[in-house]
């Protein structure tokens, strides 16, 4: 930041700040949010998700933090981003010969979504009856298109130097996210709490994870510090931004919804 430059003290007191509002932030988040990990996981999915009993997962008794589509969307999002990250800073977009895949994902996800969504007014037409492994299928498609975009945006946003090219330019490079991702649906599916527990809690991790990301490169354009770092420790101040944003958010809206509902339950059908 140009305002900072020669001016150590000044960058000292921004960045002890930045850390205090981030503590309290989330030390307030934490407080007031349902007890133990799952219970966080759950506020976590309350502020992005309707949490649907009957169209979530569950372990024994209780329902994960995030409905069967949103669960497959994020663990899709979480697996493809960890996925890409191995291949270096590709900032180039996947070419058409693998592009078409998250493009038919992306319309089996419009196509499952709105017939699911006519199941809320009784008698309506159906093109078939709904199921949340069809939930979790098209929610895992879109998660993995999310992740091939993002995370080339990422690149682009953050580092001075990039490789344009992209990282799934091959189905040598696709078909192993694609196993992994039918892998980890089929984990969630058995319901296993053993699978289950660790796959649920990374789901809200997901969430987190493109929330701070998607602000980290907001904050970096609003100080004009794109394409400024080449470490991540550089970004350390960035990434702090975009994570107490995104808590922030999360934590406006679970406010708002507890406010409005009293419970920190799903919608009831």
């Amino acid at each position: 930041m140009k305002f900072f430059q020669n001016r150590p003290g000044r960058l000292r007191a921004l960045q002890i700040l930045l850390i205090l509002a981030t503590s309290l932030t989330l030390f307030g988040w934490l407080a007031y949010t349902p007890p133990g990990l799952l219970g966080k996981a759950d506020a976590v999915g309350y502020a992005v998700c309707h949490r649907i009993a009957v169209r979530s997962f569950m372990i024994g008794d209780r329902q994960v933090p995030l409905c069967a589509r949103c669960s497959g969307m994020y663990l899709g999002a979480l697996l493809g981003m960890v996925y890409l990250a191995g291949f270096g800073r590709k900032g180039g977009l996947p070419p058409l010969k693998t592009a078409w895949v998250f493009i038919v994902f992306l319309l089996a996800f419009a196509i499952d979504g709105g017939n699911s969504y006519l199941h809320f007014f009784p008698g309506a037409p159906e093109l078939y009856p709904p199921e949340n492994w069809l939930r979790l299928i098209t929610g895992t498609g879109v998660g993995l298109g999310i992740a091939v975009v993002l995370v080339p945006v990422v690149h682009q946003s953050f580092w001075r130097e990039v490789d344009p090219q992209p990282a799934l330019n091959s189905w040598r490079r696709l078909l192993p996210l694609l196993a992994l991702a039918a892998l980890i649906d089929l984990m969630v599916w058995s319901e296993n709490p053993l699978l289950l527990f660790p796959l649920a809690v990374l789901s809200s991790v997901g969430v987190l994870a493109i929330l701070t990301l998607v602000y980290t490169i907001v904050w970096t354009m609003i100080v004009k510090q794109d394409n400024h770092f080449q470490s991540v420790r550089q970004l350390w101040m960035a990434l702090l931004a975009g994570f107490i944003t995104a808590l922030l958010q999360i934590a406006v809206i679970d406010a708002g919804r507890f406010w409005l509902t009293g419970s920190w339950g799903g919608f009831n059908l």
